[in-house]
């Protein structure tokens, strides 16, 4: 059972759509003067202390605004987002776009990481049981607030080159049953460094090979659009795996 009331819901759900907006901690002013939610500042503060107590929300550095936690944003995806459908048009142009390259799994998943990538802004990685690696989009992280921070862009170079961390993934998957996975800050990424990353998978599997495909971005990527691309792009690469038996 959630420890948390309808009110306090409403509050988390305010609290990550400005911080998915902005990018900055958010204190109980803005809420009150841009959400209407028909309470008082000193209410709305009372309720962010339950929050932040309860561990959906938490104190940012410097700062004396509050961010999402990995648990609020994970309440949020399982309870409150409503998924954007994807249309027809951007179903055709995914598979327009790696169609040409469907014969040769190589050439698949190379051009897929570079499609996903152009097409969320985030960057995009393909990983296989077979040991393949594929990433796409680092030049996104340029338009990305979290990233201008070197270390952080220092390590999530080095994640990439890591395939046994991948792998690991690729493991974790086994047991998951949903259609996309995600991984939010450092409770899943397993590095306080990653705290303000996240990342979404799907997984995909034919006769002869087994991967993942996904996105790396900051925590407070919009999860309602990302999620339905990656996971419709990960069901169209597992039908074109399993067709063309690669």
């Amino acid at each position: 059972m959630d420890d948390i009331t309808q009110r306090q819901t409403e509050i988390l759900k305010a609290i990550i759509k400005e911080f998915s907006e902005s990018g900055e901690p958010v204190g109980s002013e803005i809420l009150e003067k841009k959400y209407k939610l028909g309470i008082s500042p000193a209410t709305i503060r009372n309720e962010m202390v339950s929050l932040a107590k309860n561990g959906y929300i938490k104190k940012a550095h410097f700062s004396s605004g509050r961010v999402p936690s990995a648990k609020g944003f994970r309440f949020y995806i399982n309870k409150l987002m409503k998924e954007k459908e994807l249309s027809t048009a951007d179903e055709v142009a995914y598979k327009n776009s790696i169609w040409d390259d469907r014969n040769e799994r190589h050439k698949l998943l190379s051009q897929a990481t570079k499609v996903l990538a152009h097409r969320t802004g985030l960057v995009s990685v393909a990983a296989t049981n077979s040991g393949d690696m594929y990433y796409s989009g680092l030049t996104n992280l340029l338009n990305i607030h979290e990233f201008i921070n070197r270390d952080l862009e220092q390590y999530l170079f080095e994640r990439l080159e890591e395939i046994q961390y991948w792998e690991r993934i690729l493991q974790r998957l086994d047991k998951f049953e949903g259609d996309v996975y995600y991984m939010l800050g450092d409770d899943d990424l397993g590095d306080p460094m990653y705290e303000a990353c996240a990342s979404v998978f799907g997984e995909f599997q034919g006769e002869k090979v087994k991967g993942i495909i996904g996105v790396v971005g900051p925590k407070r990527m919009n999860y309602d659009t990302v999620s339905p691309q990656i996971k419709f792009f990960s069901s169209l690469l597992q039908e074109i795996i399993k067709t063309q038996n690669l």
